[in-house]
């Protein structure tokens, strides 16, 4: 594990869940941490710690991604994590999901994060990584049980994008992470879930810090399992 003592992580989409646990666990572990909200007034904003900035941003929005580029200034990070995502009408059939709704949760999940990405690229620190939210849902061989099928199809739809993304960029040497952070007891995961906050994102950050900067593409889980695409 390398040390994190001088280590910059920017974690996008940190207001709550996952994305506030990451931030929380990486400031622990010695990180500066520069942590996005949709929306001002989050439990975000609640974290002391001298080495945690927030920012606002709605990853949908280019202008405002664009402005959070140039706030940001020329600050390199070790780690993107962009952690945001939806679950809108994750539990019915496509054919039921209202078009409109299914186009969102397909912009939101799939094609935000790719341009988010393209456009902090160049914020990426020398040896460091860019990590995307994925999910087991997301692999085309392990789908054997059905269900999500709109936020199932958005997240394989992510690894693909996440796939190319990586291979456009290959020839410059890039480290790009597709990670499953496990059914945790979250709003979106249900109070049913395997696994609570912490351990997810306790075993997403020893996963990472791990693997950081590692070239090309992986798809792993919480506990460093390589995944099947």
């Amino acid at each position: 594990m390398s040390d994190t003592s001088s280590k910059r992580a920017l974690i996008v989409g940190a207001s709550r869940g996952l994305g506030l646990g990451l931030a929380e666990t990486l400031l622990q572990r010695g990180w500066a941490v520069t942590a996005t909200q949709r929306k001002a007034g989050s439990d975000l904003e609640r974290l002391k710690a001298d080495r945690l900035t927030v920012e606002t941003v709605d990853i949908d929005d280019d202008a405002g991604v664009a402005a959070l580029h140039e706030r940001l200034g020329p600050q390199a990070y070790d780690l993107i994590f962009v952690v945001a995502g939806v679950a809108t009408q994750a539990h019915d059939p496509a054919h039921a999901v209202p078009r409109d709704v299914a186009a969102q949760v397909y912009l939101t999940n799939a094609i935000s994060p790719i341009r988010f990405a393209e456009a902090f690229r160049d914020r990426l620190a020398p040896g460091g990584s860019l990590a995307l939210m994925s999910s087991v849902l997301g692999s085309v061989g392990l789908n054997e049980s059905g269900g999500w099928e709109t936020y199932r199809a958005s997240k394989a739809a992510l690894n693909t994008l996440a796939r190319s993304f990586e291979i456009r960029h290959r020839e410059s040497g890039i480290s790009v992470f597709l990670v499953h952070p496990g059914w945790v007891r979250t709003d979106m995961g249900g109070a049913e879930a395997d696994i609570d906050v912490a351990t997810s994102v306790a075993g997403m950050a020893d996963a990472i810090e791990a693997r950081l900067g590692e070239l090309g593409v992986a798809y792993f889980d919480y506990r460093g399992e390589t995944l099947a695409w």
